[in-house]
């Protein structure tokens, strides 16, 4: 049976420190805080980090504010640690604040020590990381998808035990389907979980992800780039037009224009490589009859 069903981690992590009080309040050794010998005071070099965290990334701005807090206040919420060697622990849950104690200059932070296998450190570590909801959406699926491939869990018994929708669950497993390229622009921040979910199964995902970046392109454009890579037409009106617009410079709005006055109707220029289409568009009979008649040609 996993940890997540022994210890009911879709709760969160108070199952586990079973935390009703202020962290750190006691001691300033690595002795027992107030008769409780898994709550202790640690030097923070006895600290590792578990290499198998999930997280990848780490947010400066994030870590320095914790860090500012830390100073002023101390660490509130005990590490979550397991004992490796002679005062080694490696860090289960809380490697943010083992960070932020560091910088803070802090040389004891609060601990919470559990007797834990190498299978419960690792089920622990991603669900704890899900919960806190500020992985990006390619490490948030591939902890998904660890959870499935190591422990067995299905996606409903994910959506479970982290708190999230089964859709939600589904869909972020889908970005792994993308080239590892496009995956990594989505961890950068450059995409957004929108435009790659626009992406997945496109054949030309990669060049269609760099123009997205370079033009600035909105999700509708981004569906409307994909689905006509997939050979489809675009799913909306509204589509259409922004990807036509999208890829349209000033000189030829402008040209747009002066053909629209010159004729009195609407005129739509498209290029397309050294050629293009040009649409005008006429409201009713009498208006195509007047424009065969400025054309030269018979009209109806």
């Amino acid at each position: 049976m996993s940890i997540a069903k022994k210890r009911g981690l879709g709760k969160g992590l108070s199952a586990l420190l079973n935390d009703d009080r202020p962290a750190g309040a006691a001691g300033s050794d690595d002795r027992a805080i107030v008769g409780d010998p898994s709550r202790r005071l640690l030097p923070v070099s006895f600290l590792e980090r578990n290499p198998d965290q999930p997280r990848t990334r780490f947010d400066t701005v994030a870590i320095e504010e914790l860090t500012a807090s830390v100073k002023e206040k101390g660490v509130l919420q005990p590490i979550l640690v397991r004992e490796i060697g002679e005062d080694r622990y490696q860090i289960v849950a809380g490697e943010r604040r083992w960070r932020a104690a560091q910088k803070a200059g802090i040389h004891d932070v609060p601990v919470v020590v559990r007797d834990l296998s190498d299978t419960e450190v690792l089920e622990l570590g991603l669900i704890e990381n899900i919960q806190r909801e500020d992985l990006t959406p390619i490490e948030e699926a591939k902890a998904f998808k660890r959870l499935m491939q190591e422990f067995g869990h299905t996606q409903e018994v994910l959506s479970d035990i982290v708190g999230k929708s089964r859709s939600h669950v589904a869909n972020l497993l889908r970005l792994l389907t993308l080239p590892v390229t496009v995956q990594i622009l989505v961890d950068d921040g450059k995409l957004t979980m929108g435009h790659a979910r626009a992406l997945i199964g496109v054949k030309n995902a990669e060049i269609i992800a760099q123009e997205i970046i370079a033009k600035g392109l909105s999700v509708r454009q981004t569906e409307a780039l994909a689905a006509e890579d997939k050979g489809n037409k675009p799913r909306t009106i509204a589509a259409a037009r922004a990807r036509r617009s999208a890829n349209k410079d000033a000189d030829t709005i402008a040209l747009e224009k002066d053909l629209s006055a010159a004729i009195g109707m609407k005129v739509s220029i498209d290029h397309q490589g050294e050629g293009g289409d040009i649409v005008i568009k006429y409201a009713s009979l009498e208006e195509l009859d007047d424009l065969c008649g400025k054309l030269g040609v018979c009209g109806l």
